[in-house]
């Protein structure tokens, strides 16, 4: 019974987790069908992709970061998305190698132009 009761209490806090937005310059974000992973410290973000559920043809993602005074602006353009599968999970994955330093507060953003559910996942950079 206590072994149980743990299992939920960590999985529990594994998706809260994963549900939330802020963090330094690494994060994992989902939003419906879409996840955002971003690794990097303090305000550096070395890399950005994620990826979507499913296949499909023509799928492409880009990131854009969205700053609190100066509004939305493209941070990498459209990409075409390689098709992945593991077992008989399939999804589409997109990957940059960014390098950049962001304004404290930005938010960092990925969209896909196709079979997105949910909204875009957004994580904040902050120190």
């Amino acid at each position: 019974m206590k072994t149980t009761r743990f299992c939920v209490v960590a999985v529990a806090a594994l998706v809260l987790a994963g549900t939330t937005t802020p963090a330094s310059a690494s994060a994992t974000v989902e939003r419906g069908n879409v996840t955002l992973k971003v690794t990097g410290k303090g305000l550096r973000v070395d890399r950005a992709g994620g990826w979507r559920d499913g296949h499909g043809t023509g799928v492409k993602g880009r990131l854009y970061a969205v700053h609190p005074d100066s509004g939305r602006y493209e941070v990498r353009a459209w990409k075409s998305a390689t098709r992945m599968s593991a077992g008989n999970t399939r999804f589409s994955d997109v990957d940059w190698t960014l390098n950049t330093r962001f304004a404290p507060g930005t938010k960092l953003c990925l969209e896909f132009n196709k079979g997105a559910t949910g909204g875009t996942p957004c994580a904040r950079i902050h120190d």
